[in-house]
């Protein structure tokens, strides 16, 4: 497999890191363990002649346009964290550049991936239109409103979508170049896995915090704040309404627009968040973490858990 890593000014040191010792692992591991797999020819390419990483370390890259189309395109991520600082790193030159390269590549009949901050370089393109994504947790509601085209599920750690996959935040490029190496190798990925001592991890769902979210939007703020106050008590999209001085429709409509997501599934995500807090921090059992958030009894909690979260209520314990 032929893979080009596109790194653009500033990107982020673990992103690069954890994506190119990811397939230099795999590489000597099939070698080490006997396994007749081709090997993974990894190129880092820019659209500049240098490139720095955020740490201000210089690698060498080769010119994009000079590059043979390979068969996937990774994209880590730029280090800009926070929606005031990446919007404009978007607008810049190279960056624009790299969305160029991107779509050219796709073109010749390349694939695409993208980790973390890097899907918003692959939504740029246009080329996730009416693509399933997800990318950083924290960035959902600018992505949401920046590509309304894309399907974004932000809550899961790793989409793969027609010609894309996209991974979530941080060590997701790590999920996402195992997943690269088990498309050409189940066996060689697992062993990958072992030696980084990677776990499985559960969606990004386990990671987000729902009242950042939040504060993308002012009546969803509200709302979340008036939720809160009411975790032990049924669901009323009315009463939520009234009490916001605002219609069911509007408020309806703001959180999918921001969040891609319902009242009522916010307020469960809200229940979610309260319980695993109790979990964690206090001795509580879990019929009455059950009582205190809402559910009828433990059971119906433990399950919600387990498929939100991806763990049962005693791993969720132990973390």
């Amino acid at each position: 497999m032929r893979l080009t890593v596109l790194a653009i000014e500033g990107v982020f040191d673990t992103g690069l890191a954890a994506v190119m010792d990811t397939f230099a692992t795999a590489n000597e591991l099939a070698a080490t363990q006997g396994l007749k797999i081709p090997r993974f020819e990894v190129t880092v390419a820019g659209v500049r002649r240098r490139v720095r990483t955020a740490h201000g370390l210089q690698i060498p890259v080769q010119a994009a346009a000079s590059l043979v189309p390979p068969d996937w395109v990774v994209l880590p991520a730029p280090d800009t964290k926070r929606p005031d600082t990446l919007v404009p790193a978007l607008e810049r030159a190279d960056t624009r550049d790299a969305v160029v390269a991107v779509r050219a590549w796709h073109g010749a009949g390349s694939r695409i991936a993208a980790a973390c901050i890097g899907g918003f370089l692959l939504a740029e393109s246009g080329l996730l239109d009416g693509q399933e994504a997800t990318t950083s947790w924290w960035l959902g509601p600018l992505f949401r409103q920046r590509y309304p085209r894309v399907k974004l599920d932000e809550s899961r750690m790793l989409v793969p979508s027609g010609d894309f996959v996209t991974a979530g935040a941080t060590i997701g490029h790590l999920d996402l170049a195992l997943w690269l190496v088990r498309q050409t190798s189940p066996e060689l990925a697992a062993v990958v896995a072992r030696y980084l001592l990677v776990d499985a991890r559960p969606p990004q769902a386990a990671y987000m915090i729902p009242d950042h979210l939040a504060h993308a939007d002012p009546l969803v703020q509200r709302f979340e704040r008036w939720a809160r106050a009411r975790l032990d008590q049924g669901f009323s999209l009315e009463a939520a309404a009234d009490a916001l001085a605002t219609s069911k429709r509007t408020l309806q409509r703001r959180l999918e627009a921001v969040l891609g997501k319902s009242p009522l599934a916010y307020f469960q995500d809200l229940r979610v968040e309260r319980a695993l807090h109790l979990l964690r921090t206090t001795p509580t059992d879990i019929e009455t973490i059950a009582a205190e958030v809402g559910y009828a009894d433990g059971v119906t909690l433990r399950s919600l858990l387990r498929k939100r979260l991806g763990r049962g209520v005693r791993e969720l314990r132990a973390r």
